[in-house]
């Protein structure tokens, strides 16, 4: 597999993909709200550093999200009155699903991305594919 970018072109790559708003509270990146890059599978669950896994997130919303999986902050988000993306969080954990499919490996980040798709579909939820 070749190598990944460095983070700043990581960040502009995901920006241009994604837009510039935060996934996660809507608001758009401005001087005062930097964006960030964030593992939406975290490192800590076996996320890899690609692409593919990672989306644009304020400062604010990067930092207070911790460790917590991503459907879990997004429920977490709508509870505030915030404007979560949920239809870019789906592609993101699609996206990733297909590239770990595509280049293999990832058998701790597997199940976790898994259960977060299940989570995603569950009943109630607004997202279906």
């Amino acid at each position: 597999m070749a190598a990944q970018p460095d983070r700043a072109t990581r960040l502009r790559a995901v920006l241009k993909r994604d837009g510039d708003t935060c996934i996660w509270c809507g608001r758009p990146f401005t001087g005062l709200v930097p964006p960030t890059t964030e593992h939406v599978v975290p490192r800590l669950k076996g996320g890899p550093s690609w692409l593919e896994n990672e989306v644009a997130a304020c400062r604010r919303c990067n930092s207070e999200r911790g460790h917590r999986s991503p459907v879990e902050w997004l429920e977490e988000c709508l509870r505030r009155g915030w404007e979560p993306d949920e239809e870019r969080l789906a592609g993101a954990l699609i996206s990733l699903a297909r590239a770990i499919a595509r280049q293999g490996g990832q058998r701790r980040a597997r199940p976790y991305l898994d259960a977060q798709l299940r989570r995603l579909r569950g009943p109630g939820r607004s997202f279906a594919a």
